[in-house]
């Protein structure tokens, strides 16, 4: 396994490229499996999990190729409907398949996600939607089987909104008979991409990003065309690692209007953001002031960047006090943190973090893929140097990110442990 080795304290500055979202591209890459033919997918980042949802593609019998950053899937003939344990386990976002193959097929057999490191993601909002669309469900030996000679239309309200869940439905709904609305939908900026992915093949999707999706049901979709969408939580990263660090760092290639929440907050911690062509160029202050946040689903804070908001207030001026209310146990790059000397207590979802004048560099061990992401954002701040082992988690969600951080400057190598 691979560490990466940081030697902290130097401003960063420069320019960077973000590379295309990895969580929009999985459920695009889902979206193939309802249409023949011969898909062209590009912006498509080089990730573990974007090859892991590829291998899954080409299990189920499509052709899979990933070239720079164009991804070809050749969907003609789809002669498997089992999504099998040992590559749903790796990754979460494979039950994105779930839809696609019953509204292609008319079953479909994937493994259950079972747990995650951040908390319970369960799907019962997935199958009650399926359900309701007429599908049969059974559970047998840790999997979803789904069967349904032919989806059909219904109203669908989801407690809560589930990204994955919105997607699901929304790709099982462009091949069903008569319309879906979907209801308390998830309005993140993925949800969005897919829906505009799935009407450049011809489906009929109008609300995506709003609270009500509706969906009228075509007879056949057309092979893709589409460009994913940059990351905004790698933008967001990039903002954090220019905040901490005091830098002066140009971010291209991004959509700032996907992350309006954070950059209000960061500007309230004393950065300032000041827009260039196809992107933002992000300047740090001498030192930065703390702020308060609460998680929420989009367009409040996200989540995602919860972790590397908490990396900057642990060098912040004051008191901050992060309440996560998305999962249940994203706290786990707390004892990371204070390792370095971060001051940080916790009660429940709720942590309060007093800001120190200096971190210091330390072993370090990641536990998910935005707890790593806030380990390097703190250790390049940190005096001396750091080592952030099991770092597959970041390579999960992060293209090249030690190449992108030395071209701003940073002391920083990949190492074997």
């Amino acid at each position: 396994m691979d560490k990466l080795v940081i030697r902290g304290g130097k401003r960063l500055k420069g320019s960077v490229t973000v590379s295309g979202s990895k969580n929009a591209a999985l459920p695009i890459m889902a979206a193939t499996l309802l249409a023949p033919g011969e898909h062209i997918l590009r912006n498509v980042p080089h990730l573990r999990d974007v090859s892991t949802m590829g291998r899954l593609i080409a299990n189920l019998g499509a052709g899979f190729l990933l070239e720079k950053k164009k991804a070809i899937l050749d969907c003609s003939e789809i002669k498997h409907y089992e999504a099998p344990y040992d590559l749903v386990s790796t990754m979460r976002a494979s039950v994105l398949v779930l839809g696609p193959l019953v509204s292609r097929l008319g079953k479909a057999k994937v493994s259950l996600p079972g747990g995650c490191a951040i908390g319970a993601r369960p799907i019962n909002l997935h199958l009650m939607g399926l359900e309701k669309m007429g599908a049969t469900i059974t559970l047998d030996s840790g999997y979803v089987i789904a069967k349904a000679k032919k989806l059909k239309g219904a109203s669908i309200y989801f407690d809560i909104p589930t990204v994955t869940g919105t997607e699901n439905i929304m790709m099982a709904a462009v091949l069903a008979e008569g319309r879906t609305l979907i209801e308390n939908a998830a309005r993140e900026p993925e949800v969005v991409d897919l829906a505009n992915a799935l009407i450049s093949m011809g489906a009929k999707i109008k609300g995506a990003g709003e609270s009500v999706i509706e969906v009228d049901g075509v007879k056949k979709l057309k092979p893709l065309r589409h460009a994913v969408i940059p990351d905004r939580i790698e933008t967001g990263t990039f903002m954090a690692i220019a905040g901490i660090t005091g830098g002066d760092i140009t971010i291209k290639n991004c959509r700032v209007e996907h992350l309006d929440a954070v950059v209000n907050k960061l500007k309230d911690t004393g950065m300032e953001f000041r827009q260039v062509p196809r992107g933002v160029r992000v300047i740090g202050p001498e030192r930065l002031k703390a702020v308060s946040t609460t998680t929420m689903p989009y367009p409040g804070f996200p989540t995602d960047m919860q972790a590397q908001l908490m990396a900057m207030m642990c060098r912040a001026e004051g008191a901050s006090v992060i309440s996560e209310k998305i999962f249940e146990n994203r706290f786990m790059h707390v004892a990371e943190l204070k390792r370095m000397g971060a001051d940080i207590t916790i009660e429940g979802g709720i942590a309060t973090i007093k800001g120190v004048k200096k971190l210091t560099g330390a072993p370090l061990m990641a536990t998910d893929l935005r707890a790593s992401a806030s380990l390097i954002v703190a250790a390049l701040a940190a005096e001396g140097e750091t080592s952030v082992k099991r770092i597959y988690h970041l390579d999960r969600g992060y293209e090249r990110i030690e190449e992108k951080l030395k071209s701003l400057g940073a002391d920083i190598t990949r190492e074997k442990e």
